[in-house]
C-alpha cells in the first residue's frame, strides 16, 4: 500500500473512539451561599465613600461572606449535594468530580477529593480546575471531554470561591467586589441541555489581576480589567458564535460572568440584547468568582429564565492570567 493511501486508511481504534462519542449535557444545577450578608454600609465607612458610590461604580449592593468556622469545601460540598439531588443522581455514581476554584481550603490538598468523599462519590477521579473566573468553563471543556470519549458517564462539576477571604479591605478598587458561593451542574450523556461549542483563550498578563503569596489578597487595575475583559468577552462569543452558525438573534440568554454590573451591562450593549435577555444577579451575591456562572445558571433556573425546547444560552466569562472564554448550552436537542 502506497504511504499516501496507508494515510487515508480508516484506523481501527479511531472508529471504535468514534463510535463511542457521544454529546454532553447538563442535567441538574446546585448552589450553595454562605448566611452572612454584608451589605455596602460598613464596606463604605471603611473605605471613606457613600454606600451609593459602591452601588453606582459597581452594581453591587451586598455580598455573601464566609464566617470562622465555614470552608470553601462545605459551600462546594452543599452545593454539588444540591445538584446531585435535581439531577436524581446516586453520589456513588458519579465517575469525576471537578471543582473550579483559585481558594481552596489548603494548598494540598485539592479541594476536589474532599468534596468528593464528603458526598460519598467514593470511585470518581477528582480534580481542582484552576484558571480564576474562567475556571468553570474550563471545567464545562474538561467535563464535556470525558463524556464525550466514553472516559465518563456522570460528572459534577462544581465553581466553589470564596475570595472574600482575599480581600484587601482597605483597598477601593477591590473591597467591595468579591462574595463567596458555590454553584454545581451534573453534566451526563445527553439530557435537556446539550453543550456546544466551547472557546477559551489566554494572555500572560499577570501584574494586573493577581493574589501573591507574599500578601495574599486581590492586586488589580480596574481600569485595564474592565477593557480587557469586555473585549475578550465579545471577541469570545462572536467566535463561538460563528462555529455554532448562529446569530445574536438566537441566543435566548446570555449569561456572562458577574464580574460587576458595568462589565455585564457593556457586553450586553456591544451585542445589542434587551436587558431581560442578560443574567444579571451581581447585585447581591458580587464577583463570586468561579462560581458566578453555575450560580447565575441556577437561579436562572430557578427563575424560569433558561429556554425551552431549541433555545440556546450562551456562557462567558474573564478572569486573571488573562483568561476568557465562552460556551454555549442548548435546550431540547440532546442525544445519548
Amino acid at each position: 500500500m502506497h504511504p499516501s493511501e496507508l494515510a487515508l486508511a480508516p484506523s481501527p481504534v479511531a472508529s471504535r473512539i468514534r463510535s463511542r462519542l457521544r454529546t454532553a449535557g447538563i442535567i441538574g444545577f446546585g448552589r450553595a451561599l454562605p448566611a452572612t450578608v454584608v451589605d455596602n454600609g460598613p464596606i463604605a465607612e471603611r473605605i471613606g465613600v457613600e454606600p451609593a458610590w459602591i452601588t453606582k461604580r459597581t452594581g453591587i449592593s451586598a455580598r455573601r461572606r464566609t464566617v470562622d468556622g465555614e470552608s470553601l469545601s462545605d459551600l462546594a460540598i452543599e452545593a454539588g449535594r444540591d445538584a446531585l439531588a435535581a439531577a436524581r443522581v446516586n453520589p456513588a455514581y458519579v465517575d469525576a468530580v471537578l471543582v473550579a476554584t483559585s481558594s481552596s481550603d489548603d494548598v494540598v490538598p485539592q479541594a476536589a477529593p474532599i468534596v468528593a468523599g464528603a458526598l460519598g462519590a467514593d470511585r470518581a477521579m477528582t480534580w481542582d480546575v484552576g484558571l480564576a473566573c474562567t475556571g468553570f468553563l474550563a471545567g464545562l471543556q474538561q467535563g464535556a471531554a470525558l463524556i464525550e470519549s466514553g472516559r465518563a458517564n456522570t460528572v459534577l462539576l462544581i465553581g466553589a470561591d470564596v475570595l472574600g477571604r482575599y480581600t484587601d479591605h482597605d483597598d477601593r478598587q477591590t473591597a467591595a467586589l468579591f462574595g463567596d458561593g458555590a454553584g454545581a451542574a451534573v453534566l451526563a450523556p445527553g439530557g435537556p441541555a446539550t453543550l456546544g461549542p466551547v472557546v477559551i483563550g489566554a494572555d500572560a498578563q499577570r501584574d494586573v489581576l493577581y493574589i501573591d503569596r507574599t500578601e495574599n489578597v486581590v492586586r488589580m487595575d480596574g481600569r485595564h480589567v474592565y477593557q480587557e475583559a469586555v473585549d475578550n468577552m465579545e471577541r469570545s462569543c462572536r467566535e463561538l458564535l460563528e462555529l455554532a452558525q448562529l446569530g445574536i438573534e438566537d441566543i435566548d440568554l446570555v449569561i456572562a460572568h458577574q464580574a460587576n454590573g458595568r462589565i455585564i451591562n457593556a457586553v450586553r450593549e456591544r451585542f445589542g440584547l434587551e436587558p431581560d435577555r442578560v443574567a444579571d444577579y451581581v447585585g447581591d451575591l458580587g464577583n463570586t468568582s468561579a462560581a458566578s456562572i453555575p450560580l447565575a445558571l441556577a437561579l436562572a433556573e430557578q427563575d424560569g429564565r433558561l429556554p425551552t425546547a431549541g433555545g440556546h444560552v450562551l456562557l462567558t466569562a474573564f478572569g486573571a492570567g488573562f483568561s476568557w472564554g465562552a460556551a454555549l448550552v442548548t435546550y431540547g436537542r440532546g442525544t445519548a
